[in-house]
């Protein structure tokens, strides 16, 4: 029995080496691409997936939103995450919204094709870096606990923020107006008990979020 997959990412040109990549494959058919997260909620049902490969930072709708509504309107779908993001709080957020499987963008052809097999199975697929931060969290408390209090939209603006990005290269990055992104600002420096966007840059190095080159 074939297995359909429709891809969810912002980028064509990656979505496209993914179509590349299966297209030669007995198993596995790409039915459906999407764009972002309203896209792929709207592919789901008229092309009815078995699995969903879900990007997570995406504009519009991002994949930890789009997941949590395709489990609401079609649970028999399974997503896996396939991202860049190695953050605790992506993680542990796309996993609560009922994703059963998490890979890296680095990861090779034959891992994606596994990972879809497995689960496609009902056993759940994680990569090695984000077994290690299941069992971390596990084993012991989250250091990065704090992270938890915001929103994950507000946790994206935080990461960009932290990166030296301007309220409007934000705003048409996500789509959002300049005064989004000005309100949830003064949300993320309420909740983290910060005071500037210098705060802000010190808080994302000390947690990891982001890293001195």
């Amino acid at each position: 029995m074939t297995i359909k997959v429709l891809i969810v990412d912002d980028h064509e040109l990656f979505r496209e080496g993914l179509v590349n990549l299966f297209s030669k494959s007995s198993k596995i058919e790409i039915v459906a691409q999407a764009k972002n997260g309203k896209d792929a909620i709207i592919k789901a049902k008229k092309y009815n997936p078995n699995i969903v490969l879900m990007d997570i930072g995406m504009p519009i709708m991002n994949g930890i939103e789009a997941t949590v509504e395709l489990q609401k309107k079609q649970p028999e779908i399974k997503v896996i995450a396939l991202s860049i993001h190695a953050d605790k709080h992506y993680t542990k957020k796309i996993l609560e919204a009922g994703a059963y499987g998490y890979l890296f963008k680095d990861c090779n052809y034959q891992q994606v094709v596994g990972a879809i097999e497995m689960v496609y199975n009902g056993i759940k697929c994680f990569s090695d870096e984000v077994s290690q931060i299941l069992i971390h969290n596990y084993l012991g408390k989250d250091d990065d606990e704090e992270n938890t209090e915001l929103t994950t939209r507000e946790f994206e603006l935080l990461k960009l923020f932290a990166e030296g990005k301007t309220r409007s290269e934000i705003a048409d990055m996500l789509f959002i107006s300049v005064k989004t992104v000005g309100t949830h600002k003064q949300h993320i420096l309420k909740k983290l008990e910060l005071k500037n966007t210098t705060d802000i840059v010190k808080y994302a190095i000390r947690k990891k979020i982001i890293f001195l080159e």
